[in-house]
């Protein structure tokens, strides 16, 4: 037969995620067929391209490429097989035996718990998604056997497992292209409660449920009896094998646009959105595309699939096609089917392709606008898919100036208007107040954080609707876009605020603001000198009623939040001072005032002043650059005052 067979250990985090398998992570163990036969029609995709851009090798250069469904009810076997491109020794030590993507922990995590809150559409969704699919098949089987042999290699390798923390492989001669898995099936009356996966009536219905639109046929041998009693073997293909992007839309219901998503995405939930479409003339060709209702659990993580699939003529050339689709709509899914490229077409040709930048221009107006009526339409769901995708489509504003106004139009944020819900940048406007201009806003790492922050208070005492954004991204795209429809964007943490109005809602006089000027005329330049190392200017504050100080930075200066975020990405910015502020009215300032026009002790106010600036980084979320000194300062100066 070959060699010898050497037993390896499956990876900790693979043997973990077998044991939430096994023991029913899935609430529809029909998914398993679902899974073995999409990686068998990958295979076949891979082996084909192969054939079409290298046809020197005879062994990929297949007729008649098909998957083939195999019963045996006396040894209880169900064999998925395909002649596809297949798999060398290696493959399959990375592929199967180990998890070798990032995240792995945090996907078990998620779904652990989506198990304890019995969430089993999310649990589904998440293995589908991470694509280890394969391992459903110990949900049905007592051992799995694997034989495969890659197109161009002369020796083939059986794999073999039982699900129990290790795998067998073993060189086996004259095993033909492809890859065959065999299910050594548990009973159907075991404590797990099986459906009879040896019934052919059973195999055909979950093929036509989850596998009807692959694209190679699903074929197998069934068995018929005549009147006479007399019983005929036939092989027959239970797919359709329909490209659905290629049908009129009207001719194709939900139900199949709900199964065809799922063979493309093994997101087990009803997708959101759908979008086809079909563009003639210069360049042609057909999209099917969806917007999911959940994000995958890797939406940010660096190695998460990104774009969409690409055939050329009905034949697929390549997964997670980038340039069809810009990095912030990564979580679109679909098919884009163009007519006149290459299928030797690469992804390096694909970035630089004039006509493929059209289309990806296009498809993108597509996308923006089907949630803009979803917006208009179906606030609920609009607002559905604004929260699990709402942080994606903001790095478009940093990314997409094509489409800075569409993607404004989509913003969503909480603000002070409604602490239950999230409001666009057109309600915002439609709200302003009479005279006002300008679009105020916060960041911050919570919305606690930024609801009680000393900048909030002038704003919320006199009745104006401060926006309250919470996303890291956030810091960055409010930095580059200055307007929205004409009106200004403003942080309330940022330059000079004037609200023309006192703490109490009377209007501020000319008269009454230089005088409060003259009132700090010796303090502020001396507050400015004591604290120089922190801060670049003291100034009197129109933005706080209750709080004695709060620190504001110039309208051009890099946000703190900002600073840590580049620092954190390698990029060295110079430090940038800020400016303290100080509110007027409050006792404790006016009793400093007074005390530094008396002549006081100097190195006494000196603490005083640190203490004030201390106060007030705190206040914000900010760090202490000397947290020891703070305490010593303020122990001091409360036993004093005991």
């Amino acid at each position: 037969m070959g060699s010898s067979v050497e037993t390896l250990e499956f990876q900790a985090e693979t043997r973990q995620l077998l044991r939430l398998v096994i023991h029913s992570i899935y609430s529809n163990k029909d998914i398993f067929l679902r899974e073995l036969i999409s990686n068998a029609s990958d295979a076949l995709d891979k082996l084909r391209l192969e054939a079409l851009t290298d046809s020197s090798q005879a062994e990929i250069n297949t007729p008649d490429l098909h998957i083939w469904l195999e019963i045996d009810k006396g040894a209880r076997t169900l064999t998925v097989r395909d002649n596809g491109i297949g798999m060398t020794r290696d493959d399959l030590v990375e592929l199967i035996g180990t998890i070798a993507k990032s995240g792995t922990a945090g996907l078990l995590e998620k779904i652990k718990e989506s198990k304890e809150s019995k969430d089993a559409a999310t649990i589904e969704s998440l293995i589908g998604q991470f694509g280890v699919g394969f391992y459903s098949a110990f949900m049905v089987a007592d051992k799995v056997t694997l034989r495969t042999r890659r197109a161009g290699t002369d020796s083939g390798t059986q794999w073999e497992s039982d699900g129990e923390g290790t795998y067998d492989l073993q060189s086996v001669d004259s095993l033909p292209v492809g890859t065959s898995v065999t299910l050594h099936l548990k009973p159907a009356d075991s404590e797990d409660g099986l459906a009879d996966y040896l019934s052919e009536p059973k195999i055909r219905q979950i093929v036509k449920q989850y596998s009807d639109f692959i694209r190679w046929p699903i074929r197998m041998a069934t068995e018929r009896t005549d009147a006479e009693g007399e019983t005929t073997r036939d092989i027959d293909t239970l797919n359709s094998m329909k490209a659905l992007w290629a049908r009129p839309r009207a001719e194709v219901t939900e139900d199949e646009y709900h199964e065809f998503y799922q063979q493309i995405s093994h997101d087990w939930l009803a997708p959101a959105e759908t979008i086809h479409m079909r563009a003639e003339g210069t360049f042609e060709y057909e999209a099917l595309l969806f917007i999911p209702s959940q994000a995958p659990f890797d939406l940010f993580s660096r190695e998460t699939k990104r774009g969409v699939q690409l055939y050329v003529k009905r034949v697929f050339i390549m997964d997670d096609c980038e340039a069809l689709m810009p990095d912030y709509l990564r979580f679109v899914k679909g098919v884009v089917d163009a007519h006149d490229l290459s299928l030797n077409v690469s992804r390096e040709i694909l970035q630089h392709d004039r006509q493929i930048r059209g289309v990806r221009r296009r498809l993108v107006k597509k996308v923006l606008g089907a949630i803009k009526d979803m917006q208009s339409k179906d606030a609920e769901r609009y607002a559905k898919v604004w929260a699990q995708f709402g942080r994606a489509l903001k790095e478009g504003l940093v990314e997409d100036t094509d489409n800075t106004e569409a993607l404004l139009e989509l913003v969503s944020a909480a603000s002070t208007h409604d602490p239950e819900k999230t409001t666009t940048l057109r309600e915002y406007v439609e709200r302003m107040k009479d005279g006002q201009d300008t679009i105020y806003y916060l960041t911050g790492e919570t919305r606690a954080m930024v609801e009680n922050s000393p900048h909030m208070e002038a704003f919320a005492a006199k009745g104006y609707e401060v926006l309250i954004l919470t996303d890291p991204v956030d810091e960055v795209w409010v930095d580059r876009i200055p307007s929205f429809d004409g009106h200004r964007l403003q942080s309330i943490a940022k330059g000079q605020v004037d609200l023309d109005e006192s703490a109490d809602g009377e209007t501020e006089t000319d008269a009454e603001k230089a005088r409060r000027e003259q009132d700090f005329a010796a303090l502020l330049p001396w507050l400015t000198t004591t604290l120089s190392e922190q801060v670049k200017q003291v100034r009197l504050s129109s933005r706080l009623t209750t709080s004695a100080a709060c620190i504001v930075g110039d309208a051009r200066d890099v946000s703190p939040t900002l600073e840590k975020m580049y620092r954190a990405m390698g990029q060295q910015i110079p430090p940038v001072k800020r400016i303290l502020e100080l509110n007027p009215a409050h006792p404790l300032i006016t009793a400093l005032r007074t005390a530094h026009d008396a002549g006081a002790d100097d190195p006494a106010l000196a603490e005083i002043a640190e203490l004030v600036y201390g106060s007030a980084l705190l206040a914000e979320g900010g760090d202490l650059p000397d947290p020891a000194r703070f305490t010593r300062l303020l122990t001091d100066r409360l036993t004093r005052t005991l």
